[in-house]
């Protein structure tokens, strides 16, 4: 048994010595909206989406491919930010993102707050649940790096082991999933689903944070493009995988139970409750609240790294002091969500749908045409620009979060506000 438990040992420092970065964009990406968006794919299209997964997967896949390669062999993207548009402006937009990252904060914790109420049987509510998150948040997130890389990889492989065994319990019809990785578009609603999937997976966050992170990899030339990759892959493997289990539930439980619409926080627990037992519900709230928690701390990390890098402060691996108090400020104001959800009168649910929506509509633009412009520039990456398949890509990008901004900023912050802005 010794014997057993020390091969382990070597075998996980062996895994997190080449790899376990892509588990921290993964969870970044994936959180409670990425979990309500997928069951709301299957309930309404059953199967037919499968594909979009995983062309989401792919593009994901290829910007991060872009970031780290950015982070590798010419500068973080807020180094290059900074020294093409200046300090005033680059730490401009540093603030101008990180109010994103406040509202996902603030989505993220009414998320795991309302999951644990539920699970409590209401016996405490969301909203102190929602604070002791945000403190759980700050205290794993200021571990070295290394842990809170692991803490993430565990829980990304806990969802993943949840949601295959609630898949597998559903019996899905397997021909029915096969022709769902043939790409149909059978209505507009699809077109919009589609692109919300593909909106949750590109994570404008993780265009940062991967360029800067390679570095704490020890990904620094031309030898650590096969390992970056390898890790990349494994990672959007194991995302992907959980995306499409959630559709696949969804598909064979809840649209034949006669779902159309996720209309509450729990309305997918209680289907599944009624057809699999009341086990499913705990286990897929047990994973909205792992998945929103794990998500927390790299969109979190974000907040710090671009004001400091804005301001061409040195940041020593996230253990300065300046990194630590934004970090743990950022937190604190995302645990203020029992007081947004009051004045706004947003309910979990439309927290956590709008709220990745506003990220979508305002930070994902900006973060895409400024990550083409990065790899684009020969000053900074000289050879290894990007190929004319990466720029078809990255255009692609830059074209969809455009298209999202202009059709739906006006509605998203409509929403947000109560009509203020119709």
């Amino acid at each position: 048994m010794g014997h057993l438990t020390s091969n382990l040992r070597r075998v996980l420092k062996d895994f997190f010595k080449n790899y376990g970065l892509s588990f921290i964009m993964v969870a970044s990406y994936f959180g409670s909206g990425s979990i309500f968006i997928a069951s709301q794919a299957g309930v309404e299209y059953g199967y037919l989406l499968i594909w979009a997964v995983l062309g989401a997967v792919l593009l994901g896949f290829m910007a991060q491919d872009m970031s780290a390669r950015l982070g590798i062999f010419g500068d973080t993207l807020m180094g290059f930010i900074r020294r093409r548009l200046g300090k005033s402006l680059a730490l401009t937009i540093a603030l101008f993102l990180s109010i994103g990252c406040v509202a996902w904060a603030l989505a993220l914790t009414a998320a795991v707050g309302k999951s644990v109420e539920i699970l409590t049987g209401e016996l405490i509510p969301w909203q102190p649940l929602a604070v002791v998150t945000g403190i759980l948040a700050i205290a794993v997130g200021l571990l070295n790096y290394g842990k809170v890389e692991k803490v993430i990889t565990a829980m990304m492989f806990l969802l993943l082991v949840l949601y295959v065994v609630v898949a597998g319990a559903a019996q899905p019809d397997l021909v029915q999933v096969a022709a769902g990785f043939v790409p149909s578009i059978p209505d507009v609603g699809a077109i919009v689903l589609g692109a919300a999937i593909l909106g949750t997976t590109a994570l404008w966050p993780n265009f940062f944070l991967e360029s800067i992170l390679v570095r704490r990899k020890g990904w620094t030339d031309g030898t650590h493009l096969r390992p970056m990759r390898i890790d990349l892959t494994i990672g959007y493997a194991v995302g992907g995988i959980i995306t499409l289990a959630i559709i696949i539930v969804a598909a064979a439980v809840l649209r034949p139970a006669g779902y159309t619409e996720l209309s509450s926080f729990i309305a997918p627990g209680e289907a599944l409750a009624t057809v699999l037992g009341q086990w499913a519900m705990v286990v897929f709230l047990v994973g909205v609240a792992c998945a929103a928690f794990n998500s927390i701390i790299p969109i979190m990390w974000t907040v710090p790294y671009m004001i400091l890098e804005a301001l061409d402060i040195d940041h020593r691996k996230g253990s300065s002091r300046p990194f630590r108090l934004l970090f743990a400020g950022g937190i604190v104001l995302g645990m203020f969500s029992p007081l947004v959800a009051h004045v706004t009168g947003l309910s979990v649910v439309q927290m956590v749908t709008l709220f990745p929506a506003f990220n979508g509509v305002f930070g994902l633009p900006v973060t895409a045409a400024l990550l083409f412009w990065a790899v684009n520039d020969r000053k900074v990456m000289g050879e290894h620009t990007n190929t004319w398949r990466l720029n078809a890509v990255n255009v692609t990008l830059v074209l969809f979060s455009l298209y999202i901004a202009i059709n739906s900023g006006r509605g998203v912050m409509g929403q947000i506000f109560g009509g203020m802005f119709n």
